[in-house]
């Protein structure tokens, strides 16, 4: 879900094989564990390189399609393992921060640039900061979108507060909402994708500041959106890298909707205080997808941070 209209097709198949930054679809057989697992990336635009790694864990990449961001820079879309046409774990336990790193790890390597810029979204947030704690020397900046540098039981118990304030506010006039935080809270069935979409796309609307008063902008998108669901519930202990991130020395951007429920402002300011060399930029009436409730403002505040 990147545009009002829903995803935009990518050049496909790569205008070069053997460019690993040529534009198109592009396959690379990563050495996991025992055994070699496929992972596809997308390359879109032309300019300086930014990686980007989508959020969930298991929600389709399609959603983090960044066109206004291309215009100025060749944008690489990570297709995390386990979802779309990258290959699947054997264990779905395995679906774990330091797996995804690796397997973001590969990708970066292969692109064969010395440095990259590195966005994360969310979850991918998440494997951008460990990426980056990491692997500091593949960097050249850090852009966490709607992300924390901490979960846990208040995490999450936050996150339920502000879902349960939004089925408050649009309960009357929107009936259906009344299962919105029973669903956040549920953990699908490992094997059934279709339900943890269906689960997804349901609760759609509480990502946005302002999805029914937009919703002829926003409904194809919605209605495109892909959940994975073996990817979703990894066994690993919460994220927490405050105690890490000030020997972080990348240029960062934070970058925040003010009404997103999940990861607002309260986890930015956290991972300002703990960053303060970061810069703070805060998107007013965005959710947990201003790249599309805003994608030219989003844009420009990621161009300007990138250019410096």
């Amino acid at each position: 879900m990147n545009t009002a209209q829903g995803p935009m097709p990518l050049p496909s198949p790569a205008v070069d094989p053997g460019d690993p930054l040529s534009p198109g679809t592009h396959t690379l057989v990563v050495r996991h564990d025992t055994a070699d697992v496929d992972q596809r990336y997308h390359v879109a635009g032309s300019g300086p390189v930014c990686v980007t790694h989508s959020g969930g864990p298991g929600i389709g990449w399609e959603y983090l399609r960044m066109p206004e961001l291309e215009r100025s820079m060749t944008v690489v879309y990570v297709e995390p393992v386990g979802t779309g046409a990258s290959g699947r774990l054997a264990d779905p336990s395995d679906y774990t921060l330091a797996t995804y790193t690796h397997f973001l790890h590969a990708v970066i390597e292969h692109l064969g640039v010395t440095e990259v810029a590195l966005l994360g979204h969310s979850h991918g947030g998440f494997v951008a900061q460990r990426y980056a704690l990491d692997h500091p020397e593949h960097l050249a900046a850090l852009v966490l979108y709607d992300t924390s540098p901490v979960t846990g039981e208040e995490f999450w118990a936050a996150a339920v507060v502000r879902m349960e304030g939004f089925v408050r506010r649009h309960v009357d006039e929107r009936p259906e909402v009344a299962t919105y935080v029973a669903d956040l809270t549920t953990r699908p069935d490992r094997s059934d994708d279709d339900g943890a979409t269906a689960v997804l796309r349901a609760i759609a609307p509480a990502y946005f500041h302002d999805y029914w008063g937009r919703e002829k902008e926003f409904a194809a998108g919605r209605a495109a959106l892909r959940m994975y669901a073996a990817p979703a519930w990894g066994v690993e202990p919460p994220f927490d890298v405050r105690g890490e991130l000030a020997r972080l020395t990348v240029p960062t951007l934070i970058l925040v909707g003010a009404g997103d429920f999940i990861c607002g402002p309260h986890w930015a300011h956290m991972t300002h205080q703990l960053l303060p060399a970061a810069r703070l930029m805060t998107l007013e009436e965005a959710g947990h997808l201003g790249h599309i409730e805003f994608p030219e403002r989003f844009a420009e505040a990621v161009r300007d941070f990138l250019t410096r």
